[in-house]
């Protein structure tokens, strides 16, 4: 009996570890995730989850509607507030499906926390990953400052200090040609006036949309040389890998947020 439960709580993390990967590599590579493949995991999922509770822990079924629910909506209303894309709410309701809670069986010892609601701490501490990418962001844009020292913000001097400071922690510079690849969003626009002079304004998160516009303005004006050759842009790192990092890191050490805060609490 032990050794099923092991193999059932083994094979809904390999599932898990195993379609994220994939999703991840496909969000890098090709800027989509297929449907199908969240359509081939949730009755996986579901499955063997329910298997392991009915022949185990009937008594949790309560926990695993709960989280279920509690992740399906909050993963709906960042989707509909433009904070998630569809993969990233669709990769969360199925980690439900298959891990509402920590796996039961102890895989590691390390593990010191983790919210009830498992599913939970895997985007907390997905968030909390992606935002180390703003240390990178500004070591960068010093080294930049150090190489060449230009200034950062020359020709947004009208721009207010709060949006060249967000510019700042979550962009920095890049040859305008690398925009093409579609790797990078562009943090500033550029339009020209009928006196001829170029406005040149900083955006924060464009959408997808807007974005392809703007990349084409960029290119432009950057080849009739009314643009340096370096423009503001931020990594389009999808959030999708994050998330999957944030699932390593919950099965192998437990909740960040908790783990960061563990010794002011306890102080």
């Amino acid at each position: 009996m032990v050794n099923g439960f092991i193999f059932l709580d083994g094979a809904r993390v390999l599932l898990c570890l195993s379609v994220f990967t994939y999703a991840s590599w496909s969000d890098w590579e090709k800027r989509e995730v297929s449907n199908t493949l969240w359509l081939v995991m949730a009755p996986f999922a579901f499955a063997l989850t329910t298997l392991q509770f009915m022949l185990f822990s009937p008594q949790l079924f309560q926990f695993y509607m709960l989280s279920f629910a509690v992740t399906t909506a909050l993963s709906v209303a960042l989707f509909y507030a433009g904070a998630f894309g569809g993969a990233d709410a669709k990769a969360l309701i199925c980690l439900a499906l298959a891990l509402p809670l920590y796996p039961s069986y102890s895989f590691w010892s390390s593990v010191v926390f983790v919210s009830p609601l498992f599913p939970i701490t895997v985007f907390s501490n997905g968030v909390l990953l992606a935002g180390f990418t703003i240390i990178y962001a500004v070591v960068r844009n010093l080294v930049w400052k150090l190489r060449t020292g230009g200034k950062f913000f020359q020709g947004f001097e009208n721009e207010s200090t709060w949006r060249k400071a967000l510019v700042f922690l979550t962009g920095y510079k890049v040859k305008a040609t690398a925009l093409e690849k579609g790797y990078f969003y562009p943090l500033e626009d550029i339009d020209i006036t009928e006196t001829g002079e170029n406005e040149r304004r900083l955006l924060v998160l464009p959408s997808d949309e807007k974005a392809k516009g703007v990349v084409e303005k960029i290119l432009s004006a950057t080849r009739k040389e009314r643009l340096p050759n370096e423009v503001w842009a931020t990594p389009g790192l999808p959030l999708l890998i994050f998330i999957t990092a944030g699932l390593i890191v919950a099965l192998i050490f437990g909740d960040l947020v908790w783990i960061l805060l563990r010794p002011l609490i306890l102080t």
